[in-house]
């Protein structure tokens, strides 16, 4: 019996002590501690840079766009150290390359990098090619929350406006980064272009669209000061409604103004669908008084993304909470 061994000696010291109790409680207290003040992450806390690089070449194949911009950059591209994978896509007139580094690898060092390259090598674009854009890409990036608002009442139209109320609200909370709104159509002003019109006046679409540019512009013209005041000059305003629209000048004639009323038909209404979100009821709906079949009524989905470093957890009810505060009110 007296032939325990270390671990028995051990064992048999921390039996008999008054101690060990204490150590069981602070062991208990500190894995609680952990439970709740540890982070928790829908993805793991990573590093792995990833980067899109879109190459514009306007009016250009699918064919073109990869064998004279695609191919000559991966070749460059993979010249930099660090780098594990590329991949490539080519369509009309663009052409994209997902650059990915090894795990671990510095993102602020690897976009350094890329950047440099990208740089040194801007004299093998081709005639037509426009400027890189570089796009840098977080597991962060991944949405924390996403929110469905759907109505038996509001349309398309009205509940991206309410969707985007609220998504200004959600942006006012700490530690969120990104904010994306799916579904419902935003407002536009539509401007139709009358061909017989245009003939008449000797005017050409692009000459109609670089007015409107010139038109919907706002901006600061000087100061004025006088009686011990200053006051601010602007120029210009913004195109708000129909009616401003069609009140620009596109071109002179014989000493008279061409208004774009004269030469086009300006409605203001909402942009053509770019997704759909609907939302459907199925038959466990009815133990909420709610009716309804599968795809009835229009929605609109809200997606937050959180910033590096934060509690996903806690910045979500902190999102829900918020939402919660909303109800009445932009809800």
């Amino acid at each position: 019996m007296n032939d325990l061994g270390f671990a028995g000696k051990i064992a048999r010291a921390f039996i008999d002590s008054k101690l060990t109790p204490l150590i069981v409680g602070a062991s208990l207290l500190l894995g609680l501690f952990a439970v709740f003040a540890t982070p928790r992450e829908e993805e793991p806390q990573i590093v792995v840079p990833m980067v899109d690089i879109f190459l514009p070449m306007p009016g250009s194949s699918p064919k073109e766009v990869e064998e004279r911009l695609v191919t000559t950059f991966e070749k460059k591209i993979w010249e930099i150290k660090g780098v594990e994978y590329l991949y490539s896509a080519s369509r009309p007139g663009m052409g994209i390359i997902t650059v990915r580094f090894l795990v671990g690898e510095n993102m602020e060092e690897s976009l350094v990098k890329l950047y440099n390259k990208m740089s040194s090598n801007r004299g093998l674009l081709p005639p037509g090619a426009g400027e890189p854009l570089v796009v840098p890409k977080s597991i962060d990036d991944v949405p924390i929350l996403s929110l469905t608002l759907w109505s038996e009442r509001y349309d398309h139209h009205a509940l991206r406006r309410v969707a985007r109320e609220l998504c200004d609200e959600l942006q006012k909370t700490d530690n969120v980064a990104l904010s994306e709104i799916k579904g419902g159509v935003t407002r536009e002003l539509k401007v139709s272009l009358d061909s017989a019109r245009l003939s008449s006046y000797g005017l050409t679409p692009v000459a109609v669209m670089g007015a409107l540019e010139r038109g919907n512009v706002a901006q600061r013209a000087g100061a004025l000061s006088s009686g011990n005041r200053e006051y601010n000059l602007d120029a210009g305003n913004f195109l708000s409604d129909a009616a401003g629209a069609g009140r620009v000048v596109v071109s002179v004639k014989d000493g008279r103004p061409v208004y774009l009323a004269d030469v086009a038909t300006v409605t203001d209404g909402v942009q053509e669908p770019k997704d759909y979100v609907f939302f459907g009821l199925g038959p466990a709906a009815a133990h909420k008084g709610l009716k309804g079949g599968a795809g009835d009524y229009p929605a609109v989905t809200v997606s937050i993304a959180k910033r590096k470093g934060a509690n996903a957890t806690w910045v979500a009810e902190d999102l829900l909470k918020r939402v919660e505060f909303q109800k009445g009110k932009i809800i």
